[in-house]
């Protein structure tokens, strides 16, 4: 049997880093982690090859050589989906499909033979035994939780490592939390189930066997979502694997902000090689936190939280939202002033969306308050519900806080105040390597000489230089970062990075 793993493209957006990525020739930031799994169940004698459209192109005598072409998707990347199911089509080459995107509305792709749908370790054996009797079904779907030990290390062969930035793991699924827009628990539920340390070491063996030297990217929901297991076991573990290997890796995760409270753990994971987590922050204002049920950043000093974490040698990335019933006019100036004070460099700051299943998106049903299906991009200033607040004086606000935040002055600004608040575990510092050169070479030019804000951009240079040149390295991908930024959200630049 031949199959064809196909992933599709990214549109331009806050996490494609498509215009940082040109700084160090790069073609994507993360390789797709669910198909180099589901290749890794498949038989091993089938013949399997992988096309990542965001680092190469899906060629005819690809889908051709396929007996089946197995494609995984988000919301996102919908409009890719629609060009490689026509693809598919137009040879005649039979499509399985899976991932949250098909999970969530299978029924708007009759065109695709077969849907594996859930988690794919109860799914996918159902479908590969009915397909070797020649029996497959439509749809296979479960309301049943896999148990992690049955995922296998991913087929990390498959990958042109050269063209990611990141490689990634995934250690556990599910979330205690149920803030009230969130997917995530009624696509992999409440309880956290976690590979065993045993297992993520085999993985981290196989990245270094494959000479994978550099960032990896932890892609659990909430890395600590069962803390008792991540502190007794997992990183311990891996801590001991780092020592062993004189830290080849560096890795970053999700959390959740009731990280703040527990200093031993946040110091178990700046000594394992940890250096950034990304938070869900969404606002300043406690009425919206209690209307969508973050119980777990209210009645907290979140500026406050966010600097023990940084304090403690953890860089800080956060997700904000606006669009709650509950929000006024006052809450653009409240977010722009939370996210320069945090000196949370990476702000993603998005319109509230409703994704399907959700406890949001029955409510506003109830409601009769939904318009469309949400987009996926946190950029695009879409919703898909009608808002309580004026919609026009709602962009105009989310605008406001886009352009406040990432203009040169004021986000070279927050990135001082990042580096003032952070301290670094040395043994973590960036190396110098090629890619990290030709960023810097590419950026004094691109944004040093051609662009607006040039002159902050080498003000942060020489801060940087003289107050904490540690971080040298990261005051260099910060400042493409933020060239990223400018231009995905349409504060333009005056020359783009070839």
């Amino acid at each position: 049997m031949k199959i064809l793993l196909v992933y599709p493209l990214y549109p331009d957006s806050f996490w494609s880093f498509k215009h940082a990525l040109k700084f160090i020739s790069k073609k994507a930031a993360v390789p797709p982690l669910g198909l180099i799994t589901v290749s890794a169940m498949l038989p091993r004698e089938w013949q399997k090859k992988l096309v990542d459209l965001n680092v190469s192109e899906l060629e005819t005598a690809d889908i051709k050589w396929a007996d089946y072409v197995f494609i995984s998707a988000m919301y996102i990347q919908k409009k890719s989906v629609k060009d490689i199911m026509l693809k598919c089509k137009e040879q005649g080459t039979k499509m399985v499909a899976g991932g949250p995107l098909f999970t969530q509305e299978y029924n708007n792709y009759p065109i695709i033979d077969h849907f594996v749908l859930n988690e794919a370790e109860i799914t996918l054996p159902l479908f590969l035994d009915d397909l070797l009797n020649g029996t497959p079904a439509k749809v296979y779907k479960t309301d049943q939780f896999a148990n992690l030990s049955l995922s296998p290390i991913p087929d990390f062969s498959l990958l042109q490592m050269k063209k990611y930035v990141f490689m990634n793991i995934q250690v556990s699924r599910g979330c205690p939390f149920s803030c009230d827009f969130c997917e995530i628990t009624s696509l992999l539920g409440h309880k956290v189930r976690m590979k065993d340390s045993d297992q993520i070491i085999k993985e981290l063996d196989e990245l270094y066997r494959l000479k994978w030297r550099g960032s990896v990217s932890i892609v659990d929901d909430n890395f600590i979502g069962n803390k008792s297991e991540i502190k007794s076991n997992l990183l311990p573990s891996i801590k001991r694997w780092m020592q062993s290997h004189k830290y080849p890796f560096v890795f970053n995760i999700q959390s959740s902000i009731d990280l703040a409270d527990d200093t031993e753990l946040m110091s178990l994971m700046v000594e394992t090689g940890l250096t950034s987590t990304f938070i869900g922050i969404e606002t300043p204002d406690e009425e919206s936190l209690h209307a969508c049920h973050k119980v777990q950043n209210k009645n907290r000093n979140l500026l406050q939280s966010v600097k023990n974490i940084q304090n403690n040698g953890l860089q800080v990335s956060g997700g904000f939202i606006i669009g709650f019933d509950s929000d006024t006019p006052s809450v653009f100036q409240r977010q722009v002033e939370f996210i320069q004070k945090s000196g949370i460099v990476s702000a993603m700051v998005g319109l509230l969306n409703a994704p399907k299943n959700t406890k949001l998106y029955k409510r506003l049903e109830t409601e009769k308050r939904l318009t469309t299906e949400a987009s996926g991009n946190n950029t695009d200033s879409s919703m898909n519900f009608i808002p309580k607040m004026d919609y026009g004086e709602l962009i105009r606000g989310y605008k406001q806080i886009i352009r406040n935040i990432y203009a040169p002055e004021p986000y070279y600004h927050r990135v001082r105040q990042m580096f003032v608040n952070y301290q670094q575990n040395s043994k973590m510092a960036k190396r110098i390597n090629f890619s990290l050169i030709s960023a810097f070479l590419k950026s004094m030019y691109i944004i040093g000489i051609l662009n607006k804000g040039r002159i902050e951009f080498w003000k942060l240079l020489f801060w940087t230089l003289f107050k904490k040149p540690g971080l040298f390295a990261d005051a260099i991908t910060f400042a493409v970062y933020g060239y990223h930024f400018r231009t995905v959200y349409g504060l333009r630049e005056k020359q783009e990075c070839k």
